[in-house]
């Protein structure tokens, strides 16, 4: 039986060593924000989505210190998104991953560069990646782009987090509901997963059997996260809990509670399972992947 948790912790040990040398800092006091960038990063975290561009990469033969650069630039964007989304303007949060918000440690304009700036340095980070080839780089350049923006991207889903409300309508509600949730955690989870595939030149088939696993898992990740901010532990979660109902969010459990949503989120694991069959034993780590997402406690 595969120890995901085991293998995650491991992983990670891995990559933030990796991750810790990203961060030369200047002299100068524009040191503060690379600090607080740094600061964003290194702040825990399960580093889901770059052993997922690393193990999908794996699939098709790619080593681990290849898809690092990838994973990397995708960790930094992905710490981006967090410290907007925790600022006051958005989600307020005091608390991530049981450490002050990178604008409780430093202050409100500190933490609104350090995304700016991680934003920018995924891409400078990724575009310097020397040792993929040029056209590849291009390819995974322009998906990330994609995966992060206003067009269909993360961007896109956290502002119909912070604005979508039921209209009555059911089948708009729910279709309203998926976007949301494919958008604004699946967006880089089904990078995560595409990179990899790209960095392995797979065959499409293949490919696209990664991206449709992506969208499943990453659809049931905000499920469980919604239902983790119901009825979590705060101490194990390290976050503030209960906001999306304070905040008034439209989320699978708002709209069918939480039994309902739990059946959802489960039903789309074992889709997400039988995704990648084809791969047979190589993916039995992202068979067991996909079940830790919907039996986490954080």
């Amino acid at each position: 039986m595969v120890d995901i948790v085991t293998i995650l912790k491991h992983f990670s040990d891995r990559f933030n060593d990796y991750l810790q040398q990203c961060f030369p800092l200047p002299q100068g006091d524009e040191k503060r924000v690379i600090e607080a960038m740094k600061y964003s990063v290194m702040n825990g975290g399960k580093r889901l989505r770059p052993y997922l561009v690393c193990e999908c990469a794996g699939l098709f033969g790619v080593e681990e210190k290849t898809a690092f650069p990838v994973a990397a630039s995708l960790e930094m964007l992905h710490s981006y998104s967090l410290i907007h989304d925790d600022l006051p303007a958005m989600d307020n949060d005091d608390l991530r991953r049981g450490k002050p918000t990178c604008h409780k440690q430093y202050d409100e304009a500190t933490a609104i560069l350090a995304g700016d700036g991680l934003q920018a340095y995924a891409f400078e980070f990724l575009a310097n990646a020397l040792e993929i080839r040029p056209e590849i780089r291009l390819t995974l350049l322009q998906l990330l782009s994609s995966a992060a923006g206003a067009f269909g991207g993360m961007v896109a889903g956290q502002t119909l987090d912070l604005y979508a409300k039921s209209n009555g309508d059911k089948e708009e509600d729910e279709n309203v509901i998926a976007r949301l949730e494919e958008m604004k955690t699946g967006r880089l989870l089904r990078y995560a997963c595409e990179s990899g595939a790209v960095l392995g030149q797979a065959p499409l088939d293949l490919r696209q059997r990664l991206i449709n696993y992506s969208r499943k898992i990453g659809q049931a990740f905000q499920i469980a996260d919604d239902i983790l901010d119901r009825e979590g532990d705060q101490k194990l979660v390290g976050k503030t809990l209960h906001k999306d109902d304070e905040q008034s969010k439209f989320t699978y459990v708002s709209y069918y509670g939480i039994e309902k949503a739990r059946k959802i989120a489960a039903d789309l694991i074992e889709e997400a399972k039988r995704e990648i069959l084809p791969f047979g034993y190589k993916a039995q780590n992202l068979q067991a992947l996909a079940q830790y997402i919907i039996d986490r406690k954080y």
